[in-house]
């Protein structure tokens, strides 16, 4: 027989808080993210509506946030947490730092998705008369639509990972029950199951972003 420390319950609602977590920050992030991505983009050098200072402003604001490990943004926006939820504890504090973690992480991805674009796509729109926005709209992001399901998709998988350090706030799920049962009570059947739940998270969402990507390009 199996011996374990925690309850069913316990297990299915570490499970909840995981996927309210990454549902709710990807979500978040990818609103911030997405329009990010497509301003440094159309800004940069030789973009559609160049602009040195827009670009000159973002792209740094971006690599600053990007180089703070997790953890330690975690800690670091605690005042801003309390100040967006009205605590630094628990699964919706975790939301706040984890959006802002995976929103620049999202924008720098789907930048490259959209990199990815034939230049010679743009030109012709643009030859066409077409407007910044009719570019942006009907051009630039419908060509690169199947690369930006995969883009998603990582930042999914990544998220997944982040969450397990949001236990140091006390929001729980999938990665704070290993630690905190499986690793410090020397539960082996906690850190098994939760690996297992972990690696069909990420093999279902990596499926699942391969075949929609799939779909996008041959559509």
């Amino acid at each position: 027989m199996i011996s374990t420390s925690i309850t069913s319950d316990q297990f299915m609602l570490a499970i909840y808080q995981t996927i309210h977590m990454v549902s709710i920050s990807l979500l978040l992030g990818s609103i911030i993210g997405i329009p990010l991505a497509v301003l440094l983009v159309v800004t940069k050098p030789g973009g559609v509506i160049e602009n040195k200072w827009i670009y000159g402003i973002l792209n740094p604001i971006i690599n600053i946030i990007r180089s703070v490990p997790f953890i330690i943004l975690l800690v670091a926006i605690i005042p801003f947490t309390k100040l967006i939820v009205g605590t630094s504890i628990g699964t919706s504090a975790a939301i706040v730092p984890l959006t802002i973690y995976i929103a620049p992480y999202i924008g720098r991805l789907v930048e490259n998705s959209l990199l990815e674009v034939n230049p010679g796509i743009i030109e012709a729109a643009e030859a066409m008369g077409a407007t910044p926005y009719q570019i942006i709209r009907y051009f630039l992001l419908p060509e690169a639509y199947g690369s930006l399901i995969l883009s998603i998709t990582t930042a999914t998988i990544g998220l997944i990972g982040a969450t397990a350090m949001a236990g140091a706030v006390g929001a729980g799920g999938i990665g704070d029950l290993a630690i905190v049962y499986g690793y410090q009570r020397f539960d082996t059947f906690v850190v098994v199951s939760t690996v297992i739940v972990l690696v069909i998270f990420v093999q279902g969402i990596q499926s699942l972003g391969n075949v929609l990507a799939r779909k996008a390009r041959r559509n």
